[in-house]
């Protein structure tokens, strides 16, 4: 197995700078660059990270596997569509959202971005009687491109009102267009056809949802 490349701080440097995103030039050999889309500050990026601290890092965001197991019914799971702008339209998507400071002072800042972001975008709340738990600490989105990173957290609900589903709880760029409850047959036929029932393609978190599901490894 190879040696991992270190790469200095004092060898990256920021060249686009922006509240939402920012880009890194990484020299990683004399005359050699590549570029990291990422949301963190340089001394922060995941390249300049030891082996320890990139072991015990923490992600950017949670992407979630809402599964509603109603008693006496066929459970489903939870999607809805949003607004993804580099696509320029609604896919079907997992609730998701960044780990705000807020969330980071909590006993568990994963949990408790979790159960926030459920409720923004889905107008649901997590009661005593639900599971919720980490399916994955942290996996990276496309490392070939960005180090952004998000937690995997299914949250199976038991007897949620659906009479509460809302997304009437967006905030800033967000847009959505409406839920989606598949059942097993129904979340496999997607998960098979790799489209939406609109004929779209969809997110590969929105993927590791419906084969999270169809899987039944949530029953574990």
């Amino acid at each position: 197995m190879k040696e991992n490349q270190q790469i200095r701080k004092e060898d990256v440097k920021v060249v686009f700078d922006s509240p939402y995103v920012k880009v890194a030039d990484i020299r990683y050999a004399p005359g050699k660059h590549y570029y990291d889309a990422t949301r963190r500050n340089p001394e922060e990026l995941t390249a300049v990270k030891t082996d320890e601290e990139f072991r015990t890092m923490f992600p950017d965001a949670v992407s979630c596997f809402v599964i509603l197991d109603t008693p006496g019914e066929e459970a489903k799971l939870l999607l809805s569509y949003e607004f993804r702008y580099p696509t320029g339209r609604y896919l079907l998507s997992v609730p998701a959202g960044l780990i705000d400071r807020e969330d980071e002072a909590e006993q568990d800042p994963v949990y408790s971005a979790a159960v926030r972001e459920i409720r923004e975008e889905t107008g649901l709340e997590v009661t005593e009687g639900d599971r919720v738990f980490t399916v994955n600490p942290l996996v990276f989105s496309t490392p070939g491109m960005t180090d952004e990173s998000n937690a995997l957290v299914c949250a199976v609900l038991h007897g949620a009102d659906l009479s509460a589903l809302s997304q009437e709880g967006a905030e800033g760029s967000e847009q959505f267009d409406g839920f989606a409850l598949l059942t097993k047959a129904d979340a496999r036929k997607v998960f098979c056809e790799g489209r939406d029932e609109r004929g779209n393609f969809y997110p590969l978190y929105t993927w590791a949802a419906l084969s999270y599901f169809v899987s039944d490894a949530w029953k574990a």
